[in-house]
């Protein structure tokens, strides 16, 4: 702004007349409300004493948000006023950012007409989404709130008025520009939520008919869309994982037979090609466990192992290894846990699979595990073992009825030691509380993990929280970034600054968030990614990876038998 103009604006301001400055924006950056750098003009005339306080929803206070994250759409519930002001005040004293909105209300994303289903419901705004009011700062103001925030609170003041002159609401809030760059971009499976039933009454979480439905995507958190690297895959693939450094992908593959058998691995390229020699056959390949039973395989961090469940050989189905319900409610529409396992590894230069000591007992079931950075120890979940379906046990009907068979896991660590194992050693704080530890995931800098805590089961329950400990045990912290419903699959960025999980918070068809992890392990308000996909397509196993937020462009496919090609998207 030149000093011609800003003598003209102190002018202005000195005879209390609002002068808008959209005019003087590129067009792109006006959007549908006005911003300048001024400070309020508005008369509060006659205005109450006490203005009546707004509920601002979203962001919350103390946010703390990375840098070059799209803009937030800004929430607040106000019944007095009948148009707004937002005010942002700067900590190193530069110039306030002033903008107007005459309320418009918060709308739902684009729909998805291939995941409309008489077993679903389009998504709806609830009463509280209903009655709020938005803002969302154009791209340049944006990125002028975002460059004088950084580690220093900015303030954003929204007051509400009648008439456009008289002040009746106020509230603020502060949120903070992080200096820690996400950098790395998230990998993510995006899903329908459409159970079906068939003519005998069994539920399918989804029709095979609809599998092809399913898709993966990676997200730049600095880009306002997801891009599809995947999609149209002739057979369900479930739980992937990267490599520390970003070099080698996994993914679980149902097979033709859907028996979970078949794990894919390969080298990370910007044009990923799974072929049959990439293909690892679970039930046929090693020589202990016949049948694979976890959907978390992990490949070690030198991505010279894969970790991941097997029944064991004292396990001859895998039906007798896992509870398993699902429901017609497609808000929670499956329960899944193992109830019987050992951990076992795969060495992908020998071929072969063996058990690990120490987390190989079958009088329990061990599960989860996971790798600490340097490969040199494996924290997982684990449970007495017991039958997932009992004689006489009624089949529950919802997610966390009393009837699901009942199960609290608890943390423990082993050394990996180049597969000799060790004992195992409980994990103090996330163990023996009366609560399900479950799903560890351990900071880049092996300082501390985070899990999932729930009533029963593991991941994706109602109640699922997450916890903070330190990685050698201590005291558990629930994460400050914990939304009112279901928390889980979470992953750590890695510079260890940022995790992103998932949530049901806003709605049934699950969606994506950050929150930020400082050094003592103090996390910040949830928040959303927004757009990750249609609003009535649910997000799971979000995981960040160590490329280039263009590393991966596309991802193709070939089955087991060769005859079936799944290609990703652009």
């Amino acid at each position: 702004m030149s000093r011609l103009l800003r003598r003209g604006l102190c002018s202005v301001l000195t005879i209390g007349v609002l002068v808008s400055f959209v005019s003087l924006l590129p067009s792109g950056s006006r959007g549908r409300f006005e911003a300048h750098f001024s400070t309020p003009a508005y008369a509060a005339q006659s205005a109450p004493q006490v203005l009546t306080p707004i509920s601002i929803d979203y962001p919350e206070d103390g946010s703390i948000f990375p840098p070059g994250i799209t803009p937030p759409t800004f929430l607040w519930r106000d019944a007095s006023g009948t148009s707004w002001s937002i005010d942002v005040a700067f900590a190193d004293n530069s110039a306030p950012i002033h903008a107007t909105s005459k309320g418009e209300r918060l709308q739902l994303g684009p729909i998805d007409p291939d995941c409309v289903s008489d077993s679903n419901s389009p998504p709806k705004l609830n009463p509280q989404q209903a009655a709020s009011w938005t803002w969302k700062p154009d791209p340049a103001t944006w990125a002028a709130i975002q460059a004088h925030s950084v580690e220093k609170p900015a303030t954003v003041t929204i007051t509400g008025f009648r008439d456009g002159r008289i002040a009746y609401s106020k509230s603020h809030i502060t949120v903070i520009t992080s200096k820690d760059e996400v950098r790395a971009p998230i990998f993510y499976r995006d899903v329908p939520l459409m159970p079906a039933s068939s003519n005998g009454g069994a539920v399918a979480p989804l029709a095979q008919s609809k599998i092809h439905l399913i898709h993966w995507r990676i997200r730049d958190i600095r880009k306002p869309e997801s891009h599809t690297v995947l999609k149209d895959m002739p057979t369900c693939a479930n739980c992937h994982s990267f490599s520390a450094d970003g070099k080698t992908f996994g993914m679980d593959i149902d097979g033709p037979a859907n028996d979970k058998g078949l794990y894919a691995v390969v080298p990370v390229q910007k044009h990923i090609v799974i072929q049959s020699k990439d293909l690892v056959h679970w039930n046929t390949d090693g020589k202990v466990g016949t049948v694979r039973v976890g959907f978390m395989s992990q490949v070690s961090p030198n991505s010279q192992y894969v970790l991941s469940t097997f029944a064991g050989p004292a396990v001859s189905s895998m039906i007798d290894s896992y509870y398993v319900t699902n429901f017609t409610d497609y808000r929670f529409l499956q329960v899944f846990f193992p109830t019987r396992g050992i951990l076992e590894y795969y060495n992908r230069a020998m071929g072969l699979r063996e058990p690990l000591p120490g987390a190989d007992n079958p009088k329990y079931v061990q599960t989860d595990g996971v790798w600490s950075p340097d490969g040199k120890y494996i924290v997982f979940a684990r449970a007495e073992a017991r039958d997932p379906r009992p004689p006489g046990q009624r089949l529950a009907t919802h997610a966390n009825d009393a009837n699901e068979a009942q199960i609290k896991y608890d943390l423990y660590r082993i050394p990996f030691n180049g597969g000799k194992g060790g004992p195992p050693e409980r994990i103090v704080g996330a163990s023996e509380n009366g609560m399900s530890n479950n799903f560890p995931k351990i900071s880049p800098d092996g300082k501390w993990i985070v899990f999932v805590q729930c009533r029963n089961g593991q991941l994706m329950r109602p109640d699922s929280q997450l916890y903070i400990i330190p990685a050698a045990g201590g005291t558990a912290r629930r994460l400050r970034a914990n939304t009112r419903l279901m928390n889980s699959w979470h992953s750590w960025s890695p510079n260890g600054r940022w995790l992103v999980f998932s949530s049901k918070a806003r709605s049934p068809y699950t969606q994506m968030y950050l929150t930020h992890i400082d050094e003592q392990g103090n996390s910040s308000p949830a928040i959303l990614i927004d757009n990750a996909t249609a609003s009535n397509r649910a997000v799971n196993i979000p995981e960040f990876v160590n490329i280039n937020p263009d590393g991966i462009d596309q991802i193709e496919v070939h089955v087991a038998d060769g005859a079936d090609v799944a290609t990703g998207g652009k």
